[in-house]
Formats: C-alpha cells, sequence, structure tokens
C-alpha cells in the first residue's frame, strides 16, 4: 500500500515542478549572461585591434617627444601625455585621503540619524551625476571664484574638478570595503581595551584597504578618460610646454590626452585620424600602467 495521501503526493509533484521551472530559468538566465558577456568582448577586441591597426603606422618615439602641430605628419602627444600624468597624480593624491577619510567616518564614526542618512542618498547620487555637471561647477568655483588660488583654467582647477566626479565613488567603495570586514573584530578589538579610532587604524583599515584601493582604480580609470568636464573648464588643445615641477606649474593652462584626441578626431584630414588612434593606444597603455601599478599595490597590501 501507498503510505503518502493523495494531497501530500500532490504537493509534491507540485514543488517538483515549480522547482524544475525555477531552474530552467535560472540557466536561461545564465545563458544569456553569458551571451552579453562574449558579445562584450568581442566588441572591445574588434574595436582595439581596428584603432591599433589604425595607429600603428604613427606609433613612434616621435610621437611622444613632439609638440602638438598643424601638419599631420609632425604632431604629437608630448604636452598632452606630461598634461595627463600631472592631472593624475595630483587627482589621486586630493581624492584619496579625502575620499577615505570621508567613507571612515561615515562608516564608523557617524550618528545614525537624519542629518548622516541625507548626506549618504547624497552621496549616492552624486555618484550618478553626469561628468558635464561636474565641469561646469568647476568652472564656477575653481576657475572663477577661486582663480587667485588655482590660477584659472589651469591644471590644479581641472584636477579639483576631476576630483570632485570620483569623490563620491572613492567614498562608496570604502564604505562597502568597511562593511565587509566582520564586526567580531571591533568588538573584539573595543573589549581588550583598545579606542575606536585605534581599532579601526590597526585593524579594521588594513584589511579593508584592497577593497579601497580596487574601488579608486575604477574612479581614477574614469577620470582619466574624461573629457567633458576639462572642455568646460577650457583645456586648451594646442600647448607647446610643458608645465614646471614647482607650484607656479600647477597654475598654468594645460592639455589632456582624451582632449588632444577628441581635437584630431574632429579634424577632417584622414591622416590626423591616425595620430588620434595612436594617441588611443598611448592612453590605454597610460590607462593599464596606472591600474596594473594600484593591483600590484592592493594585492601587497592584501598580503
Amino acid at each position: 500500500m501507498n503510505s503518502n495521501p493523495p494531497n501530500s503526493q500532490n504537493t509534491n509533484t507540485l514543488f517538483d515542478t515549480r522547482l524544475k521551472t525555477r531552474y530552467r530559468w535560472d540557466t536561461a538566465f545564465q545563458t544569456l549572461s553569458w551571451i552579453a558577456v562574449i558579445l562584450s568582448i568581442v566588441v572591445l577586441t574588434v574595436l582595439l585591434i581596428d584603432v591599433f591597426f589604425d595607429g600603428l603606422p604613427r606609433l613612434d618615439w616621435k610621437l611622444l617627444t613632439s609638440f602638438p602641430s598643424r601638419r599631420p605628419e609632425d604632431a604629437g602627444l608630448k604636452s598632452a601625455l606630461v598634461g595627463t600624468i600631472w592631472l593624475m597624480i595630483l587627482t589621486a593624491i586630493i581624492t584619496f585621503p579625502i575620499g577615505v577619510g570621508a567613507g571612515i567616518f561615515l562608516e564608523e564614526f557617524s550618528a545614525e540619524n537624519t542629518f548622516t542618512k541625507i548626506i549618504e542618498v547624497n552621496i549616492n547620487n552624486l555618484a550618478a551625476v553626469p561628468s558635464i555637471i561636474y565641469g561646469l561647477l568647476g568652472l564656477q568655483v575653481f576657475v572663477r571664484l577661486l582663480s587667485p588660488m588655482t590660477g584659472g583654467r589651469s591644471v590644479l582647477a581641472g584636477a579639483l574638478t576631476l576630483s570632485l566626479l570620483i569623490l563620491p565613488i572613492v567614498i562608496v567603495a570604502t564604505r562597502e570595503a568597511l562593511k565587509a570586514v566582520p564586526d567580531s573584530l571591533r568588538q573584539a578589538g573595543l573589549a581588550l581595551g583598545a579606542t575606536k579610532w585605534q581599532v579601526v587604524r590597526e585593524q579594521i583599515f588594513p584589511l579593508a584597504l584592497p577593497g579601497i584601493l580596487t574601488g579608486t582604480i575604477l574612479a581614477l580609470s574614469r577620470a582619466i578618460g574624461e573629457t567633458a568636464p576639462l572642455i568646460t573648464l577650457g583645456a586648451l588643445t594646442f600647448i607647446a610646454f610643458l608645465p614646471s615641477l614647482s607650484l607656479e606649474g600647477l597654475q598654468t593652462p594645460f592639455t589632456a590626452l582624451p582632449i588632444q584626441i577628441f581635437n584630431w578626431v574632429s579634424r577632417p584630414q584622414e591622416e590626423f585620424h591616425t595620430v588620434a588612434a595612436a594617441g588611443i593606444i598611448v592612453l590605454m597603455v597610460v590607462l593599464l600602467a596606472m591600474n596594473g601599478t594600484a593591483i600590484f599595490l592592493r594585492n601587497k597590501f592584501q598580503k
């Protein structure tokens, strides 16, 4: 005799049917996800190969050591490359301590109240604001109001604007990295008599640092390719000099690789398009070198 009542058999059958349907949906979603990833990689590979072969004839030492020129055979990236390096170094110096400090304060020390919640909501919203808005803000604040300090349309104004652009990303990444550290470590440190700052400094922050560096890498990767805010600030497309390595050099006009590439792409001559493709390759090499350095530091701290 069957020991299971009829109602129990019907329930088990219905449960098995729903489970199989759910597995089918999971498999379909997984398949679509893999298709999307593969298509993205294929499109990216095709674009990279096309850019590489277009820019290869102009990818030489002269490209890196020459200033921009009206003649495509003499045009180079020297001032734009140095300007990009200046911008990224200054942006990292400004953003990292402020962004990480704000993330640590909001996550570890701030009280749970309405004011804190308003700040958190605004930081999350600022991470999605279009970059042109930050360019307009930088134009008004750093170029016009703070002109005596920044020198107007200068390297310092550009770095401050890019810092505002990526600060929300660094703050959010810092908070998420701190949340990933188990609370038991905080409680153990406090139980041993350490202050809250000592626990954060000696235990929590070192464990969260790899995740913080990952967020910083992503933020700087966004900043290095931004064109709209720099155009709004008034970055030049033709500079035949390099800023000096001094405080006065921070207040000099500047250009950057995205600005120079944009200028060459907008030219009607086909030769300038070839130079622009070579500039894109240089920009990707700088991006990979910057990310590689950050990843090395992240893995070192992670060990």
